[in-house]
């Protein structure tokens, strides 16, 4: 290309060819172009009943076509969200799992294939809100995840992965840190576990609620938000550059994340009133492919 304020004249037969180079070009985002897409699973990509939102296999196939990181920002353990990966036909370098309390990195062996390994772990001492707990919920249903990824539980859940887990008595939940607390009282509503988390005063973790009567805990101060901005960090993708959808409480910590940088945060339409007053911007339900839509105007 000639300077600025210059002319430089082409042959004819060059012409076309120079002309589709800068069209490749413009169509090709550089790093200071591409998104950073994190993607709550959830009600925002699954439906409840464990299949795919209309129409997100084929948009994410187009953001990451064109040139944006599409990953995933999760309450789950990994082994409850590998699987869902791999239904989207993606493999970004960074998944963040446990509500912000792990990281992962990808990895490539000789053959190419890749895997993932634990990049960055927080954890805290269950010991105090295990007890809290229970004293005030002593039907309920625990769960702890360790450092290493291995999760003990008290009873099992119909519902429950619990690959890479072994049930054990309640007092053995505590005596490791961990890197999240799950609780689960079927006979109770999320109203009741609102309520009682503000009657025993769950300020030293933070928490989300879940669908249902679902308590998810992690260490103080660490969310989907904080894990992300270590990932954005290292992708080296500006703060503007970064768009997160979710549709649950525990998504909030990533939304006012990315609003605060200057980021779009994107809520799905059947969330709670508080979450999506939380976003910036408002999509349709998980049912109507509200992912997709948005992701078709990148």
């Amino acid at each position: 290309m000639p300077d600025t304020g210059t002319i430089d004249v082409s042959p004819q037969e060059d012409a076309a060819e120079l002309v589709e180079e800068i069209a490749q070009g413009a169509a090709a985002p550089g790093a200071a172009e591409r998104m950073l897409i994190a993607l709550d699973i959830d009600g925002t990509v699954l439906l409840e009943d464990e299949t795919l939102s209309p129409g997100i296999i084929d948009a994410v196939a187009a953001a990451h076509a064109a040139g944006h990181e599409v990953m995933l920002a999760t309450g789950r353990s990994w082994s409850g969200t590998q699987h869902i990966q791999r239904l989207l036909e993606i493999e970004p370098e960074y998944v963040v799992c446990s509500n912000g309390a792990v990281v992962l990195k990808r990895q490539t062996d000789a053959a190419g294939a890749a895997s993932y390994v634990r990049f960055h772990t927080e954890t805290f001492d269950p010991r105090t809100v295990l007890e809290l707990l229970r004293t005030h919920l002593p039907e309920a249903h625990f769960m702890v995840e360790l450092e290493d990824g291995v999760r003990l539980y008290t009873e099992s859940m119909h519902d429950w992965n619990l690959s890479e887990a072994r049930e054990v008595a309640f007092e053995e939940l505590a005596q490791h840190p961990v890197s999240r607390v799950v609780v689960v009282a079927p006979d109770h509503s999320e109203e009741d576990f609102l309520a009682l988390v503000g009657d025993i005063g769950l300020n030293q973790v933070s928490y989300a609620i879940g669908w249902t009567a679902w308590l998810d805990i992690a260490p103080m101060g660490v969310d989907k938000g904080t894990a992300l901005e270590r990932v954005r960090g290292l992708l080296g993708v500006p703060p503007e550059r970064v768009i997160v959808f979710g549709d649950g409480r525990n998504d909030m910590g990533m939304f006012a994340w990315a609003l605060s940088h200057g980021g779009r945060a994107v809520a799905m339409a059947q969330g709670p009133q508080e979450v999506r007053d939380a976003a910036g911007e408002r999509t349709t339900s998980v049912t109507e492919g509200g992912v997709a839509a948005v992701l078709r105007t990148l």
